[in-house]
């Protein structure tokens, strides 16, 4: 299997670079795997294809703005991506043309940060604020970290406010977990009335979602991303999977979260993914809360341990996500919805369409 097998033409004209007028208004492509069959829906439509006894799991992570501008000592500008957090006062960063020891002004505040750390495309940037403090400030002078393919006008507000989803609450993402930016509040309140039961997690965004696959497949290796879950909610989870209940996950950072831990439980028998006993899990707990890092993988071939159906937007060519979704619906499926997509002029990558996968 080779990364050459999951490209596809997409026409540039189709990669949204602004959000639907209505976040529900989005169109939806209802894939079903046992039936092979594709159709074609608006989002708000997904209420006919959920039901009583489904548990839809959602990733809460909030993006924050992680884009910032500065000027450096010897007076050439920069740009910078804050893409993760490494203690109080020091982020891993990438930026053009660091060198260590260098210190960087940030325009419109009187935040400094020294580069204490730098070896290819990654360096350390530790600020001269820490804490809240150091927070609030990147929250005054940052810009919404958009992918590069979006080159739309919209005000920072505007961008702020849309690419996040309406339930985001724990910031930390450098990018929006873009299968939960269809949902309104309506929407969710009217998916409640069904009988479903929402859930939610945590899995910030970092570059182990969009690093791009530069060797052979197998050989590919995940940033690993921060995600906590609380123990009672991994337990409903675990619980509705035994008695049969459909898992729907929003996003493949959810799918990812999921599965890392349904797989941090095996010991001989793949079968054991569906046992809560919490003590044999490689991952730390505080009180409630399940916490650590993920760099999990999923490609073709491999079986879901948690997963039932999987709400997902259209992904780049060759890129992790794709590989994810046609481990889940099947390759020559995903192929097949992809070129449906494009002759039926689908709206592709972050601010584009929805796929739905029963």
């Amino acid at each position: 299997m080779k990364i050459d097998d999951f490209y596809y033409q997409l026409p540039k004209e189709l990669i949204a670079q602004k959000p639907s007028s209505k976040r529900d208004h989005s169109r939806l492509m209802v894939i079903n795997r046992s039936k092979k069959t594709i159709k074609d829906h608006t989002f708000y439509e997904i209420l006919d294809f959920i039901k009583k006894g489904d548990i839809l799991v959602l990733n809460d992570s909030k993006v924050f703005p992680a884009r910032l501008f500065g000027i450096k000592k010897t007076g050439g500008q920069t740009e910078i991506l804050l893409t993760k957090r490494i203690n109080q006062r020091t982020f891993e960063i990438i930026g053009k043309k660091l060198k260590e020891r260098e210190t960087i002004l940030f325009s419109g505040s009187k935040l400094i940060a020294e580069v204490i750390f730098h070896q290819g495309k990654i360096s350390h940037l530790r600020f001269s604020q820490s804490g809240e403090q150091l927070i609030s400030e990147i929250f005054k002078i940052g810009k919404t970290p958009l992918p590069p393919y979006i080159k739309n006008k919209l005000s920072e507000a505007d961008n702020r406010s849309r690419y996040q989803t309406v339930y985001a609450k724990n910031s930390g993402s450098i990018a929006a977990p873009t299968a939960g930016l269809h949902f309104t509040d309506e929407l969710l309140s009217e998916i409640k009335k069904t009988g479903v039961e929402i859930l939610s997690l945590t899995l910030h965004v970092g570059l182990g979602t969009f690093a791009p696959i530069e060797k052979e497949i197998e050989d590919h290796q995940m940033h690993a991303e921060y995600y906590q879950i609380e123990k009672d909610v991994y337990k409903k989870i675990i619980k509705a999977k035994k008695a049969g209940q459909r898992i729907i996950a929003v996003g493949t950072t959810t799918t990812r979260v999921l599965e890392t831990l349904a797989l941090s439980q095996i010991v001989t028998d793949k079968k054991s993914a569906l046992k809560s006993d919490f003590d044999k899990k490689p991952v730390k707990q505080f009180d409630n809360l399940i916490s650590g890092w993920t760099d999990i993988f999923i490609y073709p071939p491999y079986e879901f341990n948690i997963i039932d159906a999987l709400i997902t937007n259209f992904h780049l060519p060759k890129s992790t996500l794709l590989l994810l979704v046609s481990a889940f619906a099947g390759k020559e499926l995903i192929d097949q919805a992809y070129r449906q997509a494009v002759n039926e002029r689908y709206r592709f990558f972050s601010y584009g369409d929805a796929m739905l996968i029963v």
